[in-house]
């Protein structure tokens, strides 16, 4: 006569006191109504964005870039799907390398960094954003500061007694420099006869009908707000 066996059951524990809910309970009803709410909210707020053509949130900024140094342009965009960005200097399209680097710091923020900061810097930078249901730009300015210098200074000269001496040198600076010319530690008083020009990357003394006062030593000389320099040359007639 076989024996019935029973299988032993373990009762649940009861939840902890103040861990069970009543879905019946008011309070627990309208906290889910809102929690429904809030979710069909946003998800209706993450569609309505995806559909969306780009826009600029943030538009960019003019920057002053130092030479030498970088500089970063960013901007702050809507744009879903995930946009194309295209970057470009005066209308030409910039690629992302060792001297444009294309930077993404969260899902709305992009920037450009340029680096090595030189004059050939200076210009206006645009943005292009794209997706399937639109596009959108903007644009700023990199202005460049660079400290004035003589990248090549006048030659020593020999001249004959009436001969048109021109002594030249090659300049830079941004904002651009204040030039001048001495003979012997002291300006130089222009006349029709002895007189400089400058230029936007030059400047030129001209001494006309040159005579043997003429001769000496003169420095060109060039400054601005970031820095100066100076550069000598040697003038003979005989």
């Amino acid at each position: 006569m076989s024996k019935a066996t029973s299988a032993k059951k373990t009762a649940a524990a009861a939840p902890p006191p103040g861990c069970t809910l009543d879905i019946n309970d008011p309070q627990v009803q309208s906290a889910a109504i809102r929690i429904q709410a809030s979710y069909r909210g946003h998800r209706s707020r993450k569609e309505l964005r995806e559909k969306g053509p780009p826009r600029v949130l943030e538009p960019l900024k003019d920057v002053v870039l130092i030479e030498g140094s970088a500089a970063k342009l960013t901007c702050r965009i809507s744009a879903f799907p995930d946009p194309f960005i295209r970057w470009s200097k005066d209308g030409k399209e910039l690629r992302d390398g060792p001297k444009y680097r294309y930077v993404f710091e969260d899902p709305d923020v992009v920037a450009l960094v340029v680096r090595d900061g030189e004059l050939a810097d200076l210009g206006q930078y645009s943005i292009n954003v794209t997706n399937p249901f639109g596009q959108c730009s903007d644009s700023a300015r990199i202005l460049v500061e660079v400290p004035a210098k003589i990248q090549k200074g006048p030659d020593n000269t020999k001249a004959r007694k009436g001969a048109t001496v021109t002594l030249t040198a090659e300049i830079m600076g941004e904002p651009a420099p204040d030039v001048g010319w001495t003979k012997d530690g002291e300006d130089i008083e222009e006349d029709d006869r002895v007189f400089f020009e400058i230029g936007s990357t030059t400047t030129t003394l001209t001494i006309r009908r040159a005579t043997a006062q003429d001769s000496g030593k003169y420095e060109v000389y060039v400054e601005n707000s970031l820095g100066m320099d100076q550069s000598f040359a040697r003038v003979d007639v005989a």
